[in-house]
């Protein structure tokens, strides 16, 4: 499970490496620093709510809420899922023999950080992945009144290899500005077996913004 999780982080850090570059030498003026949904925060772009389809809803009917009180946030996951870690900027859960895992991480950032800026580069980035056929699916979605980023990988060459759901938005909470990653995987191989909880888990979240 640990060795999952390493990989899964490892990329999404080289990820983050890569375009925190982009924001070098740009203006670091107070920005809203709210997560604010409106549409104006993301140059015009309107995002859908996230709303579960009959089948997603359905995969975690039945379940547990689990919460993480220290961020004021919380999911609907199946029963049968367990707790891996809970720590304060990190939440693990993960279904029966780890075959897909709800990874939630907080990045506390500076007060002047360029939150619109950083958001719309990262749709800009799910965009280029999208045209290198690296993600096959990417939108703005609004969850519990938060708009941010949601992207899916396309399957692996390799079936053993991870497959991510994530949705990335920024926030306001306990006094500090917050890059919120919203992460659901699974191996290729199983991704399609689990797809629908994944997304019922994902727009099952709540928190405090």
């Amino acid at each position: 499970m640990k060795h999952i999780l390493v990989i899964i982080c490892i990329g999404f850090a080289l990820s983050l490496c890569n375009l925190s570059s982009r924001f070098k030498g740009k203006s670091t003026g107070s920005s809203s620093g709210t997560g604010s949904s409106s549409s104006s925060d993301t140059g015009g772009a309107t995002a859908e709510h996230g709303t579960p389809t009959a089948a997603q809803a359905a995969a975690i009917a039945g379940g547990q809420q689990v919460k993480w009180e220290q961020q004021g946030m919380s999911w609907t996951v199946p029963a049968g899922w367990k707790e891996h870690e809970k720590e304060s900027l990190s939440f693990v859960w993960s279904a029966p023999g780890s075959s897909a895992n709800l990874i939630v991480s907080i990045s506390p950032m500076g007060e002047t950080f360029p939150t619109d800026a950083s958001i719309n580069a990262w749709y800009d980035q799910a965009k280029t992945r999208a045209k290198n056929g690296e993600v096959d699916e990417f939108k703005w979605i609004e969850i519990d009144g938060l708009k941010g980023v949601q992207f899916r990988e396309a399957n692996p060459e390799k079936p053993d290899n991870s497959r991510r759901l994530q949705w990335l938005a920024y926030r306001k909470f306990a006094g500090q500005i917050q890059f919120i990653n919203v992460m659901l995987a699974s191996n290729g191989k199983d991704f399609d077996s689990h797809k629908d909880e994944m997304y019922g888990i994902l727009y099952s979240t709540k928190l405090v913004h």
